[in-house]
């Protein structure tokens, strides 16, 4: 199903209203990038490599609470980082989808 040239002319329109009134989500649309990407990718990467450095202090000084708290936020952080991403595509989960 194609627009009609009107139709077409009254989404460039919205789209050029859109850019001058709201820039910063006009360039996530356009871009296709949700706001937040960043920080979450940056916080997710700071937990999986703290949880890291903790385990393997864990391990060093024998402090197996150390070890399992480092794991369980390794983890987290891990879940965190991919969940924004990869697992949304693979499982489908969108937020236009119909309600069951």
């Amino acid at each position: 199903m194609s627009l009609s040239d009107e139709e077409r002319r009254s989404l460039e329109e919205l789209e050029r209203e859109l850019a001058s009134t709201d820039p910063d989500l006009a360039s996530e649309l356009t871009s296709g990038r949700p706001r937040g990407e960043a920080a979450r990718t940056i916080l997710g990467t700071l937990a999986v490599l703290g949880g890291f450095a903790m385990v393997i202090a864990g391990i060093m000084t024998q402090l197996v609470v150390l070890g399992v708290l480092g794991f369980l936020l390794a983890s987290a952080g891990a879940y965190w980082l991919l969940a924004g991403t990869w697992l949304r595509r693979r499982f489908g989960t969108h937020d236009d989808d119909p309600a069951p």
